[in-house]
């Protein structure tokens, strides 16, 4: 498994997690990578650690002796956005875990509404249906639309839901 740090035109940070390098490629050249935030499909690579799989202690804690990042990672770090800059270290190990598990909490306490997450979340926020937490898909033009309409919408990566199977 590659996961690479990726940036879009705006500024918005993400991982992506491909198989290969080549995988990677071709997603890239067939505009399948595109930002979760904004949905722009001009992404760029910017230099990574590679990423270890580090069991915690017995106590939960992450281990003290995680890697920093290198320096060229720390100088990309710099030159991003305020909103990309990722902590290395421990304390974003255990804040990459943190929020991981605040998202599935969230995820399994809304209600799935799969395909019709649009209608629904406009039926509730003119209060003709009850207020709940939902989720479930919505195309990035029915996402922008319900944001324009002054509904919130958060998107979440499609292997969160696949965690929760």
């Amino acid at each position: 498994m590659k996961v690479l740090n990726l940036q879009c035109p705006q500024g918005h940070g993400f991982e992506g997690w491909f198989g290969s390098e080549q995988d990677y490629q071709d997603q890239h050249g067939r505009g399948l990578v595109t930002c979760p935030v904004c949905g722009a499909g001009e992404v760029a690579k910017l230099p990574s650690a590679p990423r270890l799989n580090l069991s915690t202690s017995r106590n939960g804690t992450v281990p003290a002796e995680l890697p920093a990042a290198p320096a060229a990672a720390g100088a990309a770090q710099k030159q991003a956005a305020p909103e990309t800059v990722v902590p290395a270290g421990p304390d974003a190990a255990a804040l990459h875990a943190a929020w991981w598990k605040l998202a599935r909490q969230a995820m399994r306490s809304a209600e799935d509404v799969g395909d019709r997450f649009a209608e629904e979340a406009r039926r509730i926020h003119h209060g003709e249906s009850a207020e709940r937490g939902i989720r479930g898909k919505a195309s990035l033009e029915e996402a922008r639309a319900l944001l324009e309409e002054g509904i919130g919408v958060l998107p979440l990566p499609a292997a969160l839901g696949e965690t929760l199977q």
